[in-house]
């Protein structure tokens, strides 16, 4: 088994401090840096914008894991592209009927392309575009906001997934994004992920990764 990604959260950093962060999540065993993009209309609140993933971009080699929150996720994918994103996830509630070309767009860019979905979208809407992507981010809890608790049922998406990706024989890495911490990290890592997101349990030091 190819060793797990762990790509911990910007989001639960003190903003006052990204560079530290950034370092942070080089010497804590990070193997990518998660950027959660927040537009406050698809979820409520704003996070991060270009210009961040530009000023951070010298600082580290970590694959900048940009995780696209947003309503017209086509609006901003050339332009991440362009400050520094490695990887570039958008929902799949965001672009339901235009996903493909979307997928298409970043490969174009040169960069991964990721779709995520929420808790209570079924990965059945994904099956068509699973042999396209390069990650699946799983959302196991609702976008938004850090801190939340981890939806138990969110990782049988994992193990479905798992099961088609066997099926199909494709290729596309797992991700889950949400209560990762140190009293669900085995049942994550239990379910097949490929790629870990933390936020407050990587930077308070509890997470226990391996």
């Amino acid at each position: 088994m190819e060793e797990r990604i762990l790509s911990p959260s910007l989001l639960a950093s003190d903003f006052g401090r990204l560079a530290e962060a950034v370092k942070k999540i080089e010497e804590g065993g990070g193997n990518a840096v998660h950027i959660d993009v927040m537009d406050g209309t698809f979820v409520p609140e704003v996070s991060f914008g270009q210009v961040v993933v530009r000023s951070l971009r010298p600082l580290s080699r970590l694959p900048f894991d940009v995780h696209l929150m947003v309503q017209n996720p086509e609006r901003q994918i050339q332009s991440f592209a362009a400050a520094g994103a490695d990887w570039i996830t958008f929902h799949q509630e965001a672009a339901p009927d235009t996903a493909l070309q979307l997928i298409q767009k970043i490969h174009s860019l040169g960069k991964k392309a990721g779709i995520s979905v929420k808790p209570g979208t079924s990965v059945k809407v994904l099956k068509n575009l699973l042999e396209f992507a390069d990650i699946i981010l799983i959302m196991t809890v609702e976008p938004g906001f850090g801190g939340q608790k981890l939806i138990p049922q969110c990782l049988d998406k994992v193990r479905e997934l798992c099961a088609l990706k066997k099926e199909l024989g494709l290729n596309y890495k797992i991700s889950v994004d949400g209560g990762v911490n140190a009293q669900t990290l085995d049942s994550v890592l239990q379910s097949g992920i490929d790629i870990a997101v933390s936020g407050s349990a990587f930077f308070n030091g509890s997470l226990g990764w391996r």
